[in-house]
């Protein structure tokens, strides 16, 4: 008999996942600069760990769209329902942030959109479009740069296409979890289609990015073929960190994965061919992500 993810026994968090909250003013002018625009993060919505270290540097990953999905995945924090219909005036207000935060490397990210029917991509090109026109130049006085974590639009070529067509300057699109744990954990998505993707984004030219976390039941047997799925589309960047509860209504963690473990699945993807692999206890998709952005440059140079 299954036990009920309420009422299953809790592993005890390990040291390496202990986050030590920063005290910053720097935590609170980003957090009022957010609510004084409108604007919703990932970092609270989905209650990331980083989000006292993110907030305190001056940084956060913008979630648009809405803060409602249309999707459930069982990870997952942010609410799942009926959306409302996408803010015209959310692309400006993003970029306004953006400005005032002095961001060199934007993250904007978005609950799934299947109610719309382009799922969201005009509006996430929208809002390249805007970052594009308020940050024509970072502090350094390069330009800035734009990362876009997308849904899988449900697999539509024109929806990509439009993302595509904005020109930002990563687009990420995570797998999550191993093919076999979809029907548990991602029941509304499809491995292969998210494959399909990030495959087209490579074939584009453009930089693509993908991630998954560990503790949801996965062997690293799995986890290594997944990241050879990933080096077979091409991507550039790929990013692996521990899956944390949420709350008692989502699934348990499985399995702590040691920090060691971690950089052996960094070496595995680095000998599959996959240039950056970013891999550790605390690692999300949008963590870092300059860093990760500046490696994968370093490598090409080289």
């Amino acid at each position: 008999m299954s036990v009920p993810c309420n009422s299953a026994p809790s592993l005890r968090i390990p040291p390496w996942l202990r986050v030590k909250l920063p005290c910053s003013h720097t935590y609170g002018d980003t957090r009022s600069l957010v609510d004084d625009l409108r604007l919703n993060t990932v970092c609270q919505s989905a209650k990331c760990p980083n989000m006292f270290e993110c907030f305190s540097s001056g940084t956060a990953t913008f979630l648009i769209l809405g803060n409602v999905c249309t999707r459930n995945c069982a990870f997952c924090n942010i609410t799942p329902g009926q959306a409302a219909p996408p803010d015209p005036d959310e692309p400006r207000r993003v970029a306004e942030g953006a400005a005032r935060l002095g961001l060199s490397h934007v993250v904007v990210t978005s609950v799934t959109r299947d109610d719309l029917p382009d799922g969201g991509s005009a509006h996430f090109a929208a809002t390249v479009r805007a970052l594009r026109s308020a940050l024509p130049a970072a502090a350094n006085g390069q330009p800035a740069t734009i990362e876009v974590l997308i849904p899988d639009f449900r697999g539509s070529r024109a929806a990509l296409d439009t993302v595509l067509d904005a020109a930002p300057d990563i687009i990420n699109h995570n797998v999550e979890t191993p093919p076999a744990h979809y029907p548990r954990i991602r029941p509304q998505a499809d491995y292969a289609q998210s494959l399909e993707l990030l495959a087209r984004v490579r074939a584009a030219g453009a930089i693509a990015k993908s991630g998954l976390m560990v503790g949801l039941g996965e062997t690293d047997d799995e986890v290594r073929a997944t990241l050879a799925d990933l080096a077979a589309t091409g991507c550039h960047i790929a990013t692996i960190g521990q899956y944390m509860r949420p709350s008692r209504n989502h699934p348990p963690v499985e399995r702590y994965v040691h920090p060691d473990v971690f950089e052996s699945y960094a070496a595995h993807g680095h000998a599959l061919g996959i240039p950056h692999v970013f891999s550790a206890p605390l690692v999300r998709s949008s963590y870092n992500a300059r860093a990760a952005y500046d490696a994968l440059q370093q490598l090409r140079g080289q």
